[in-house]
């Protein structure tokens, strides 16, 4: 029988899918793709606590409806993602490496001198659906520092586990980590 999480954040509820990561610890499976109604709603709480910004970026892929929305709602006509992959359309690309809590293997980030450019000297604010283990938020960091930008801020919807106790970072609600029976930690 499968388990769920229930979570209200940004006036809405839902019940999250629990998801086994060792036989001990589990998490419930914040997943902003698809749900609209979600990802308007954080997004216009998030704002509400943005600072100032010349610019958003997010970490492909989960935070990409989220930093778009953000965008969009705040009249911004640009944001970056920091991709997976490198694009045939990117040019002197720099790269960080990262390990997540929601992959099973190394993975990178990159962005291009374009987009570098659209950082260098100014005011970026991070964005991520959840901040767990904080390191594809530090990722992000690295690029926009190489890049020469100035973070003002990092956001997320949740903040789980431990990152509920970091004092750098914005969030909505907190999303605990569980144990084997879906039960908070």
């Amino acid at each position: 029988m499968e388990q769920f999480y229930h979570i209200k954040v940004a006036g809405l509820e839902r019940d999250l899918p629990v998801c086994k990561i060792t036989d001990d610890l589990s998490i419930a499976a914040f997943v902003l793709f698809g749900d609209v109604e979600m990802t308007v709603a954080g997004a216009a709480h998030l704002l509400k606590a943005a600072p100032e910004h010349d610019i958003l970026i997010t970490a492909e892929a989960k935070g990409i409806p989220l930093v778009h929305e953000m965008a969009k709602q705040n009249n911004e006509s640009r944001y970056i993602i920091a991709r997976k992959v490198v694009k045939l359309y990117m040019k002197e690309v720099f790269s960080v490496s990262l390990q997540s809590i929601t992959t099973q293997k190394k993975q990178h980030l990159y962005i291009d001198t374009a987009e570098a450019e659209l950082m260098k000297g100014k005011r970026v604010l991070i964005v991520d659906d959840v901040i767990s283990t904080g390191e594809s938020l530090r990722a992000v960091e690295k690029l926009v520092k190489e890049a020469g930008g100035d973070i003002v801020g990092k956001m997320a919807i949740l903040a789980e586990g431990d990152a509920k106790y970091r004092d750098d970072i914005i969030f909505l609600e907190y999303l605990p980590l569980l144990n084997s029976e879906g039960k908070p930690v």
